[in-house]
């Protein structure tokens, strides 16, 4: 999706200040707080979901229920920390009783994971699902088909789509054999972009 910003934050700072008090679209009328995101500023590889649920809501902090646990044990199957790279969501608040988020709430909180995206420059992005698969890759093709493989972004960007943990979590069994296969190819795809980009 390419909307264009509607405004044009100064830092990241500024892009989160404007974000924590953002009434754009109506789930700042049923939100408790937004949850802008998670981790280090700096990060080469960044996890895009899908957005908020009631703990998230709770604590202003992606990805800290069930599916966040699991995000988490495999963020360090592969040797690294939460504190290592930085969470996001699709949209900042959470829609009302976790339905899906309706398409014009995810255009009008597009600028901000553009933004974040854009101070934090990753090398490799992932996206978990099929909101933020659709919305990065710009495409109708569901996730099932397009998990296990990368995808060439902007400035060079890989983009690798993987199930949503909270489907694995529904799911288990061959789907969590998939994900974990997905963290390997994000592993060996990052330590490869990271050789790239310090040799340009």
């Amino acid at each position: 999706m390419n909307t264009g910003p509607i405004f044009a934050a100064s830092s990241f700072e500024a892009l989160e200040y404007d974000a924590l008090g953002c009434r754009r679209c109506s789930l700042a009328e049923t939100r408790k707080q937004v949850v802008f995101g998670s981790g280090d500023r700096h990060a080469d590889l960044v996890f895009v979901g899908e957005g908020p649920g009631a703990e998230e809501d709770k604590t202003g902090v992606p990805f800290v229920g069930r599916a966040g646990q699991l995000l988490t044990t495999l963020i360090e199957g592969i040797g690294l920390s939460r504190e290592e790279v930085y969470i996001a969501n699709v949209v900042k608040c959470r829609p009302p009783g976790n339905r899906d988020p309706l398409a014009i709430e995810i255009e009008t909180c597009w600028p901000f994971l553009d933004g974040q995206l854009g101070f934090i420059d990753p090398v490799v992005i992932v996206t978990l699902g099929n909101f933020a698969t659709k919305l990065l890759l710009d495409t109708k093709v569901g996730i099932t088909k397009l998990r296990g493989s990368e995808y060439p972004g902007a400035e060079g960007v890989i983009i690798i789509p993987t199930l949503h943990p909270s489907a694995v979590l529904r799911t288990g069994g061959a789907h969590l054999a998939n994900v974990r296969s997905d963290f390997v190819l994000m592993k060996r795809a990052l330590e490869r972009a990271r050789l790239a980009r310090g040799a340009s």
